[in-house]
């Protein structure tokens, strides 16, 4: 479980196909303390890659691998990264920790489109397009993941939905570098999944 909080940044090394070419295993070059804070990462150990919860199979002093499988691929933009892709990492929730953001799972519910970015006083507002499966846990002032990023909805209309980045987000996550027309990894809040199914339940 995760909050949101991007932590650190990390850069694709390796992108090494297996699996017969099905699934990938990825080396993520990352900040020393990253690892090592707030206990020492273990291989093993779940960590979110720009929103995708992957578990460290190997571990370097300034590197971690992961396996990433075609169920994950076809649901993520882990896929088309390569070698130099910025990464927004974060480490698990521990229990007694801040949630700073809001639950996250690390299980992307599927990609959606950049449309636009523009300043808007102190920050940006950025546009997105939800998958139409994704679009209706999407509600205004509830919350979303991007890239693994927590993030507040500004407004909705149909598929469409804005949040405001401000200045600090932007400078130690990948939305510095991101860009219209790219995809991001999204995840609903869980609370709204659980709603909906409970709705339809009834």
């Amino acid at each position: 479980m995760f909050t949101g909080i991007v932590t650190a940044l990390g850069t694709v090394r390796e992108v090494q196909p297996i699996g017969g070419g099905h699934d990938l295993r990825l080396v993520i070059g990352c900040a020393p303390e990253f690892l090592a804070r707030p206990a020492p990462a273990e291989i093993g150990g779940s960590i979110a890659c720009s929103g995708v919860c992957l578990t460290a199979v190997e571990l370097g002093g300034d590197w971690f691998a992961a396996n990433a499988s075609a169920e994950t691929l076809s649901r993520t933009t882990l896929g088309g990264w390569k070698p130099g892709t910025r990464v927004n990492l974060e480490r698990p929730l521990r229990l007694g920790d801040e949630l700073g953001g809001h639950l996250v799972s690390g299980h992307v519910d599927g990609v959606a489109e950049v449309l636009s970015a523009t300043p808007e006083n102190a920050s940006v507002r950025w546009r997105f397009r939800a998958p139409a499966h994704i679009a209706r846990f999407i509600a205004e002032k509830g919350s979303v993941a991007l890239d693994g990023v927590s993030l507040t909805v500004n407004e909705v209309s149909g598929r469409e939905f804005g949040v405001n980045i401000i200045p600090h987000t932007a400078s130690v996550t990948t939305f510095a570098v991101l860009q219209p027309g790219e995809r991001v990894n999204i995840e609903a809040d869980m609370i709204a999944r659980y709603v909906a199914r409970l709705h339809e339940a009834g």
